[in-house]
């Protein structure tokens, strides 16, 4: 008796409904191995734009915002010099879209060295030492053999490559030479044969049949454009006289001319016996069939709609902005897991040949794509500095961190993350606050003197001094006469005078003890100066006030300290702002351009609340 062998399939198959056998339709459906040749790709690149873009926008947005060196000055200057000079940002971008493209591609790391078939030593190189960088693809650059060795930097890549140089002759490259750069991930180099053997693949490859369904539907689509209306003319005995050349000759004659008056004056001259319609096709619905495969293209290349078509999200309510963060979100994996590991020799490599040696503390980091808005910048300003008053603790009790230590943190924050611009020039120009700080020595000094003076001159107060009463503290402008200047500037025919110009700080009618209140100790002689920049409004507040709001933590702490010993201000939102002005006269407020200069302030002023406070004012 012979062996009988089944062949058994792990899978639903129905002979009822032949689903699952020879006859089930979806059983005739299974993937093939794609090629793509390097004419195709090419012809596809140049031949249409969906290519094009799906190959270099995601090169595009990886490189345009680039990276951002954390040095010293002098060394960032260094660096970003000897990168403009080997245009090393314009070289990554080019040999990464022809990586995606192609498949594969390399900077050749050029530094002189006579044999490049040895590894580069990067700690070798001095200053100026790096030479040239040459984009390659792998059409230039073939693969040597696989590296066998498991404990090798390069096990499972090519041990070499071998690059065409003038003559005809050929050069062996060492691969920590190069930065490679490859498209899409091969499963297993063990299934490719050929040139593409040590590389990836164009990321056309797995994305050519969406494009090319999409494109072929935009191309029927535009051609029902031109047959979108026929007309339609019966005439008799037509076929029977179709073989009559004079006849053939007549009709066209004939209807020519009928076209051509029903051209210029829209009038149609026929035959009695002619009959005439008009057939129209219908072209609705044809834009969602078209954005249904364009929305197949995008999900294929992992491109957003809105970055790859360049329009505006569809649908209510809809912003796109969780589309774009994914998409931002993937750029930079692809930043971080492919680019930064691939230019680690080349980074060594310029910085040493910028600064003539290697510092470890110099790193660098990519820049973010996605971009805040200004009122982003503001509500992260307002945010990271009410949590900083928070942590320093009121002026009168324990700090939880040390303020120069919180304020030098919070500083870095911000000039990181950019939600006060300008504040890192300002800094260079007027110092940190840990430089102006008060040593222990001057606050005890300080601390000592203000005690003897009111030891001294206040033995004969009455006790009821200290008793409780409203509160208003402001801080008069020492440079009025150029925000006055500015006024003027902008078409303010009339300004308040500089003696009436101040920033206030409290405004409570609530009575409190002013002695709560304590000093601030945010400059030692009292003084405050706003640097220049950073965010500043020009509005129109309640009872007709035209004013400068900026941004200012000082202030804005102080505030907050005043709050704490039971001040009480009329708006519970603080904003810091100067009232220049209350007739607008002919200026639109919505235009004028904010006073972008420094601001500076003299000490506190105490008093109480006045409620006839704006009956003295007078423009000039």
């Amino acid at each position: 008796m012979g062996n009988v062998i089944t062949l058994m399939r792990d899978s639903l198959t129905s002979l009822v409904s032949r689903m699952g056998t020879d006859r089930d339709k979806a059983a005739t459906t299974f993937y093939t191995n794609p090629v793509l040749t390097d004419d195709q790709i090419v012809a596809a690149y140049r031949g249409s734009w969906l290519p094009r873009k799906i190959v270099d926008i995601p090169a595009l947005d990886a490189c345009r915002k680039w990276r951002n060196w954390q040095a010293d000055d002098a060394q960032i200057e260094a660096i970003e010099a000897e990168e403009k000079r080997l245009n090393v940002k314009g070289k990554v971008l080019e040999a990464y879209k022809k990586a995606r493209l192609f498949g594969g591609a390399a900077l050749l790391i050029g530094n002189g060295d006579v044999d490049p078939s040895l590894p580069l030593e990067p700690e070798r190189m001095g200053k100026q030492g790096l030479r040239y960088l040459t984009v390659l693809t792998r059409r230039h650059l073939a693969a040597g053999e696989i590296e066998r060795d498991v404990a090798s930097e390069w096990y499972g890549k090519p041990g070499y490559y071998t690059v065409n140089v003038a003559g005809g002759q050929q050069v062996r490259v060492h691969p920590s030479r190069l930065v490679i750069l490859n498209g899409a991930m091969l499963p297993d180099e063990e299934f490719e044969v050929g040139f593409a053997n040590g590389w990836g693949e164009s990321v056309l490859t797995s994305t050519l049949d969406a494009i090319k369904n999409a494109d072929a539907t935009a191309g029927n689509i535009a051609s029902m454009i031109f047959e979108a209306k026929i007309d339609i003319i019966k005439v008799p005995n037509f076929s029977a006289n179709i073989g009559n050349q004079a006849y053939e000759d007549a009709v066209l004659r004939r209807y020519s001319l009928a076209n051509r008056v029903k051209g210029i004056n829209g009038t149609l001259i026929l035959d009695a016996e002619e009959e005439y319609e008009s057939k129209s096709a219908q072209l609705g619905g044809l834009t969602d069939i078209l954005m249904g495969f364009m929305q197949i293209v995008s999900g294929a290349a992992d491109i957003p709609v809105t970055r790859l078509l360049g329009q505006s999200p569809a649908g209510m309510n809809a912003t796109g902005e969780s589309d774009m963060k994914n998409y931002h979100d993937r750029i930079q994996s692809m930043q971080e897991l492919e680019m930064s590991p691939a230019m680690r020799r080349l980074d060594e490599c310029i910085i040493r040949s910028a600064t003539g040696g290697r510092d470890p503390s110099i790193y660098d980091a990519w820049a973010p794509l996605e971009q805040m808005s200004e009122k982003d910048k503001a509500d992260i300003f307002k945010t990271k500095s009410d949590a900083a008053r928070t942590l320093v603790g009121s002026a009168s009790g324990q700090e939880i961190i040390p303020r120069v230590a919180l304020s030098d943190a919070l500083v870095n924050a911000f000039v990181e993350d950019g939600s006060l611009p300008g504040l890192e020039a300002a800094i260079e120009e007027y110092g940190s606050l840990a430089e102006n700080e008060p040593s222990e020595e001057e606050i005890a000094a300080a601390a000592q003197q203000a005690l003897q003076t009111g030891n001294s001159g206040n033995q004969d107060q009455k006790t009821n001094d200290a008793a409780p009463r409203s509160l208003y503290v402001s801080r008069s402008v020492t440079n009025a006469a150029d925000i006055i200047a500015w006024a003027k500037g902008q078409g303010f025919a009339t300004t308040l005078p500089a003696d009436d110009l101040h920033v206030t700080i409290m405004y409570s009618p609530a009575a409190i003890d002013w002695m709560q209140a304590g000093q601030d100790t945010w400059n030692v002689d009292g003084t405050l100066t706003i640097p220049p920049g950073g965010p500043r409004v020009v509005s129109l507040f309640g009872g007709g006030a035209i004013v400068i709001e900026f941004a200012s933590a000082a202030l804005s702490w102080r505030h907050e300290e005043l709050k704490r010993i039971g001040a009480e201000p009329t708006y519970p939102q603080y904003s810091p702002h100067i009232t220049f002005a209350y007739q607008p006269g002919d200026v639109d407020i919505d235009k004028v351009e904010p006073y972008r200069g420094a601001i500076e302030f003299g000490p506190e002023i105490f008093a109480e609340v006045k409620q006839d406070w704006a009956a003295g004012m007078i423009e000039r």
